[in-house]
């Protein structure tokens, strides 16, 4: 096996994912305020979650399922090494070639070197979060060679130059009346938002070009490293077109997109559909095992798996290992009130949502990404949503510990947070900073009892809610007498 993935594990070097935003706060306050995108956030997001827990229940036994699926996952990372030399050497066996990236720089290289050397000029592609991570259309662009995306979700971002707001969805902040006036520029036609219309106007434009394909990329659902085979599962029917209608397929894959057998994937394909979108299954699941045999009548003459590093190895070693079980299937995302009300444009990356609220910041650094974090209630539903059992609140919690130790955090909110911890230590302290809370509350609040404009640095609460006045009576006291009066009289 290639030696770059042992490389990139011992130099450390940290690799950076696209950011295309990167102001939280400024970006979230924009967009909790945006009716248009809660509208549009409702009518998607939240429809899939409850579309998640009702085909969830449709099993005998989901959560159990779930714990398998996280079981074998772990099993995968533990033997990492051993599952990328089997299945390097399955895949060359079925007629393919396997090439192993450190980053995404490299991985672009290989698949701009295939195009050329294969004169390919126009390159279909189906949906592929890691051609994200690495830009892949850009590079191709640059080198002379068009990038068609056909997932309609992507082509209308692309042709918009825009970026996918979520994992599954990606057009999920745009409307129909959006992508009107999208396609009517693009295709130099009258304006409609009727979905139906605007759906065919894509299909006829993105079909004609498939007979004009050189080279089709796709992403990896899961690689089965026992047959060599990578699993494509989609909804529209292109992923099928690109991995079966060009000559040359190009595969790009995550090296954690890894399973060990063939008998593990209906594990994962009962889980994957249901998390991502509530149904029991995708439309189109794709087994792909290399290239066309004699007498096959479609299949590409060749194919090409390409393994990314880009930081995981890094990952991988360290106690965050566990966020590389990921299944990019978007049940964190469709369950998080956090991202339900501020989108994924706020997220500064191509990973939006609780997960990405994780991989962003452990790919780019901390300080670069210091709000994701805390972009989070803490109050567990991503972790009850995911499929195989990914703590995210525990590795939020962990990486603001680490903040913490990397004075990342401002010296204002440390301060704060030492002087409450010094209020909690004593009895006497927590007693004083309940009276002169009380005091202090009492004195901003209004004639109707409610605190509108909190001094800083916790005026933030205020600027979308009021605060509600202190009791008069605190619970300390209520307690004390409730304990008085129930006192035995001292008659028997």
């Amino acid at each position: 096996m290639s030696g770059v993935l042992t490389e990139s594990k011992s130099s450390g070097t940290r690799v950076s994912l696209p950011v295309f935003r990167s102001d939280f706060m400024a970006d979230a306050h924009e967009a909790s305020t945006d009716i248009r995108l809660q509208a549009a956030m409702d009518n998607s997001v939240t429809k899939r979650d409850m579309g998640r827990k009702t085909t969830l229940s449709e099993l005998p036994d989901a959560n159990a399922l779930r714990e398998l699926a996280g079981q074998i996952k772990r099993h995968t990372l533990d033997h990492l090494d051993y599952y990328l030399e089997l299945l390097e050497a399955n895949v060359k066996r079925q007629g393919g070639q396997v090439h192993f990236a450190a980053d995404s720089q490299q991985a672009n290289k290989l698949i701009v070197e295939i195009a050329k050397r294969t004169s390919s000029k126009l390159v279909v592609k189906s949906k592929s979060m890691v051609s994200e991570e690495t830009e892949l259309n850009d590079a191709l662009t640059e080198a002379g060679i068009e990038p068609l995306e056909t997932d309609l979700g992507e082509f209308i971002l692309q042709v918009d130059h825009d970026h996918p707001t979520h994992l599954v969805m990606p057009v999920v902040h745009k409307n129909a009346g959006d992508i009107g006036r999208i396609f009517e520029k693009y295709f130099k036609t009258d304006y409609t938002d009727n979905a139906q219309v605007l759906a065919e106007m894509a299909r006829v434009h993105l079909r004609n070009r498939f007979n004009e394909a050189d080279l089709g990329v796709s992403g990896v659902n899961f690689a089965v490293a026992e047959t060599g085979s990578i699993v494509v599962c989609c909804n529209e029917g292109n992923g099928r077109m690109c991995v079966s209608r060009p000559r040359i397929h190009v595969a790009l894959m995550g090296m954690e997109k890894l399973i060990p057998a063939l008998d593990d994937l209906p594990v994962f394909l009962k889980l994957l559909a249901r998390s991502a979108s509530g149904q029991s299954l995708t439309q189109y699941t794709s087994i792909v095992s290399g290239c066309r045999r004699p007498g096959e009548i479609d299949g590409p003459e060749e194919f090409h798996l390409i393994v990314m590093d880009n930081g995981r190895s890094r990952i991988l070693a360290g106690e965050y290992r566990d966020t590389l079980r990921c299944i990019r299937c978007g049940a964190c995302l469709n369950s998080c009130p956090i991202y339900r009300k501020v989108g994924g444009r706020t997220y500064g990356s191509v990973y939006p949502g609780p997960i990405g609220a994780l991989l962003t910041p452990l790919f780019n650094g901390l300080e670069k990404h210091k709000h994701l974090p805390h972009a989070s209630s803490l109050c567990g539903a991503c972790f009850e949503a995911c499929p195989v059992k990914i703590d995210i609140p525990k590795f939020l919690i962990m990486l603001r510990g680490d903040q913490v130790k990397a004075h990342i955090t401002p010296w204002v909110e440390r301060a704060i947070f030492k002087l409450w911890t010094v209020g909690l230590r004593f009895g006497w302290t927590y007693r004083f900073s309940q009276i002169a809370q009380r005091i202090g509350m009492r004195l901003l609040m209004d004639k109707q009892g409610w605190v509108k404009n909190l001094p800083p640095p916790v005026n933030g609460w205020t600027k979308q809610r009021d605060f509600p006045a202190p009791a008069k009576e605190n619970f300390r006291r209520v307690y004390k007498r409730y304990r008085q009066n129930q006192k035995p009289s001292g008659r028997h």
